[in-house]
């Protein structure tokens, strides 16, 4: 049977990448974000793919996302929660309310919201659910007070997941992903001091594959893959 995973922020960046890498290796792929161009052109008209427009901070929208994406395939088996923003960098006494709240609102609600729907789709055949942490989850950038506490408490989602469906044979693992080639990692790229070393968005891809074909009664509780010589190892 031809397994389907839905994948969140599906339009560009690391989560078009991972749709690339699973539509090519023949699984059913829902791809989940706002704008219904981009998702068209990731899924260029493949049958096993089936775009789906979505804003992942609303309620409503993803229980009717994940349900139009059930009843098109049949089931869901893998979500790979994948939507997130990295908002404007800035120290930490410049902070606005609206850039932590927008932080709040996709990173820790969206992921929650998708998480959930997806667990409620899994409980009687289990199933798999892979959170994009980012590197932030264990070591901050500067000037990212928003978005690394929301990365953080991903690791806590993760953890109480993993436990609630351990009955129910739903797994529960977290990606911790660094600097992978993107557009947002460009754009930093860009605002940084000194030189940024990446990795290919498909080694990211790839790692992602690899945690969703594990059987049931194996899961990958946390995965860090990351460029090896950025500074993310060891002391300055």
């Amino acid at each position: 049977m031809t397994k389907t995973i839905l994948i969140t922020g599906a339009s560009s960046g690391i989560g078009a990448a991972t749709a690339e890498k699973f539509l090519s290796e023949g699984w059913n792929v829902a791809l989940i974000a706002r704008r219904l161009e981009k998702l068209n052109a990731v899924s260029d008209g493949r049958d096993n793919a089936y775009a789906v427009t979505c804003d992942v901070t609303q309620e409503a929208e993803v229980v009717r996302g994940f349900m139009q994406a059930a009843a098109h395939f049949g089931r869901i088996d893998v979500l790979f929660n994948n939507a997130g923003i990295f908002p404007v960098s800035g120290r930490f006494d410049t902070v606005t309310l609206e850039s932590w709240q927008s932080s709040v609102d996709v990173n820790l609600t969206g992921m929650f919201l998708c998480a959930r729907e997806a667990f409620r789709h899994m409980t009687e055949d289990g199933g798999r659910i892979i959170n994009n942490g980012s590197i932030s989850a264990v070591t901050p950038r500067a000037n990212s007070a928003a978005y690394t506490a929301t990365k953080h408490a991903i690791t806590g989602l993760t953890k109480s997941i993993a436990l609630d469906g351990r009955d129910l044979n739903i797994c529960c693992g977290q990606i911790d992903i660094g600097n992978a080639r993107t557009e947002l990692v460009e754009n930093l790229i860009k605002n940084a001091d000194g030189p940024m070393e990446t990795m290919d968005v498909s080694d990211a891809a790839n790692a992602v594959f690899h945690m969703a074909n594990l059987p049931l009664d194996t899961n990958v509780l946390s995965m860090t893959i990351m460029a090896n010589k950025m500074p993310f190892v060891g002391r300055g």
